[in-house]
């Protein structure tokens, strides 16, 4: 089994780099984008204005459950402006007078001045309220609570209509969020999809298949989800902050100083937490990749595991993966999830700051009581934000870690271009000749597998190709098929050589029928019929005929739409035999069959083989085989030792020869 959880760097290669890589793609959405960015400005500014005007409502509010004051003073002016003065002593000549359309008698001028000098200013409200009980009707008119409901409905309908525009501002930008989101996910599939068709095949055979569909999953789902809502969520919360800080030193620069004091712990240590956590989120985005792996490895052979008692291996193995996955998410979690309740609790202590200094600032009638209540929400517009900036900071990380993975897959060597290629054969008009003349290959560049490899094969032949294991056979197939590029020497098709032809156009010319069996999701008819539109079904059931898989097809249900996938439990030959069906339903002038009776019983074995030759009559055809019975009737036979064909003829040929083939055929009858 392949070793996991190799180590990786503690923190990102490059954070800036993959956001801004991130940002790039975004660049179809960009007018979403811009007008996304500018309603969450406005729904933030909107925010920040909201508790400056709540505190004029507080304040009005507050005043008309007051004594007016202002009225208190304009009587006792009044009364004093009638005051005379003789031989140095101030005497009150009383008189009627007017205000705001109110007679205010002679008696209820003394009564008044009477009650004003039992008020002292160490009442208390309750006190206070109860003396002006006592005031005469027309003096109580003017100078008893009474809220202005006029201003009062003004500035509510103001308030209500900035409430109601930033909420608006903030359900229409979440909708075109979600839709850059969606969107963003969507492209990012589709460009690994068309990314995967161009990789060659080294890298599959060299890289574990769940930790690519982790990347096509996990890593791609962190991205789409996080990515658009954080954008937004920093700009808004950015905006929040420092447009709560603008308006707290509007209101009042001393409440300011005090909210701002007491809240700058939480920023500095958000930051600290964020640095020490950038590596779990590093981490945790290999070890799921890893985990992947692991499981699909263990699952895709899960017999093997059981025939071979390796259940407590594997089980300890995705244990370990898993325990560190738990590691890294416990750690990245906790310093992450930390910084809500920090700055619940920094913000719950800006609240009794501003608390106490709002009171002293009230009783020294520095402030009104509705600045109170607006830097009470202040406090809340300047913390929250700083909790949220950090967990965007947090979110950004993980995107930035799963960005760097989809980006190392986005940024793997991919097959040559082709795009200047014009040449094409035409499959109906190939006649099927191949040439390798001298042909080189190694998987790696110091190290060659074929070492010169030459033949000609004519139209219409039956090539075997014959050898031990590890000789080169398959690797030659994959070489005539243009999946890896050959080192030196050229292969020709019909005279044209692979480098002038496409792949599509090779690949057009050829169908191979493998070893290893694929089926996918659908109908039986769906998987004969693959990639071919116009294929009638007396066609398909002349095929499963000839195969020999009619019977089985038709103890089905449904028949040939019976449905049927790669993990339905069906016989290793019976998936085989629909395999080799699909490869005849194909009209192409080539043949490639890679061990394609291995997983088949003698039975059908001898079927297949009449089958066989039948599709491969007027055809080029390339057999490969371990079971040397299989080809005794082939044109040619090319016996491969190490990367070289050490000996070509017919069976009857090599057998007399007593040479390398008669060895490997008579070592299969030795007992």
């Amino acid at each position: 089994m392949p070793r996991h959880g190799m180590n990786v760097e503690d923190r990102s290669k490059d954070f800036k780099g993959s956001m801004l890589r991130l940002f790039k793609n975004l660049e179809k959405w960009k007018y979403l984008l811009v007008i996304s960015v500018i309603l969450a400005l406005c729904a933030a500014l909107l925010s920040t204005i909201a508790p400056n005007r709540l505190a004029t409502v507080t304040d009005v509010i507050s005043d008309g459950i007051k004594p007016n004051t202002k009225k208190i003073e304009q009587i006792a002016m009044k009364i004093a402006q009638n005051a005379t003065i003789e031989n140095g002593i101030i005497s009150n000549s009383y008189q009627d007078f007017v205000i705001d359309g109110v007679n205010i008698s002679v008696q209820d001028q003394m009564q008044f001045m009477k009650i004003m000098r039992k008020i002292d200013s160490s009442m208390v409200t309750e006190d206070l309220l109860n003396k002006m009980e006592e005031l005469p009707e027309s003096i109580k008119t003017l100078v008893e609570p009474k809220i202005d409901m006029p201003t009062l409905k003004k500035r509510v309908i103001i308030l209500g209509i900035i409430y109601l525009l930033n909420s608006l501002f903030g359900y229409i930008q979440g909708i075109i969020m979600a839709y850059v989101g969606i969107g963003y996910s969507k492209k990012l599939r589709r460009d690994i999809s068309l990314k995967i068709n161009r990789l060659p095949l080294r890298y599959f055979d060299s890289h574990e298949t769940g930790d690519i569909l982790s990347r096509v999953t996990n890593d791609i789902d962190t991205i789409g989800i996080n990515m658009s809502d954080n954008i937004t969520s920093f700009v808004s919360n950015l905006t929040l902050f420092l447009g709560s800080i603008v308006m707290m030193f509007v209101t009042n620069w001393i409440m300011a100083l005090t909210a701002i004091a007491a809240s700058i712990f939480g920023f500095l240590f958000s930051f600290l937490l964020l640095k020490r956590s950038q590596k779990y989120f590093d981490q945790r985005q290999k070890e799921l990749g890893d985990l992947n792996g692991h499981i699909e490895e263990i699952y895709s052979g899960h017999n093997v595991v059981k025939a071979y008692n390796g259940e407590r291996e594997a089980i300890q193995e995705f244990d370990e993966i898993n325990n560190r996955l738990y590691e890294c998410n416990r750690k990245s979690q906790f310093l992450s999830g930390i910084m809500q309740p920090i700055m619940s609790f920094i913000g719950n202590f800006g609240y009794v700051a501003v608390c106490i200094v709002g009171a002293y600032l009230v009783m020294n009638q520095t402030i009104s009581f509705g600045v109170i209540v607006a830097f009470m929400i202040y406090v809340r517009l300047f913390t929250n934000p700083l909790s949220r900036i950090a967990q965007s900071l947090t979110t950004m990380q993980s995107i930035a870690a799963a960005g760097e993975r989809v980006f190392e897959f986005m940024d793997e060597e991919e097959l040559t271009d082709e795009s200047h290629i014009i040449e094409e054969l035409d499959k109906t008009k190939v006649k099927g000749n191949i040439e390798f003349q001298h042909v080189r290959f190694g998987y790696e560049k110091d190290k060659t597998i074929i070492k010169d490899f030459s033949a000609n094969v004519h139209s219409g032949e039956k090539i075997a190709i014959v050898g031990p294991t590890g000789a080169g056979k398959t690797t030659m197939v994959n070489l005539l098929m243009k999946f890896y590029e050959i080192k030196d020497g050229d292969i020709l098709i019909d005279g044209k050589s692979i480098h002038e032809l496409s792949r599509n156009n090779i690949h057009d010319l050829f169908v191979m029928v493998l070893q290893d069996t694929w089926l996918f999701d659908g109908t039986i008819r769906e998987n004969i019929k693959f990639n071919k539109k116009k294929v009638s079904d007396e066609k398909i059931w002349e095929v499963c005929k000839t195969v020999g898989i009619d019977h089985f097809i038709k103890t089905l249900p449904g028949g040939l739409d019976s449905p049927v996938s790669d993990n339905q439990v069906i016989s290793s030959g019976q998936k085989q035999l629909l395999t080799i069906a699909r490869g005849m339903i194909e009209d192409a002038p080539f043949l490639i069959l890679d061990e394609a009776t291995s997983n088949v019983d003698t039975r059908t074995e001898e079927l297949v083989q009449k089958a066989m030759d039948k599709l491969t009559e007027g055809k080029t055809s390339f057999i490969i085989a371990h079971r040397l019975s299989t080809i005794k009737n082939a044109d040619l036979i090319l016996v491969m030792n190490e990367g070289n064909i050490v000996e070509q003829g017919t069976h009857n040929e090599l057998l007399k020869k007593s040479g390398f083939y008669a060895k490997l055929y008579n070592s299969q009858f030795q007992k």
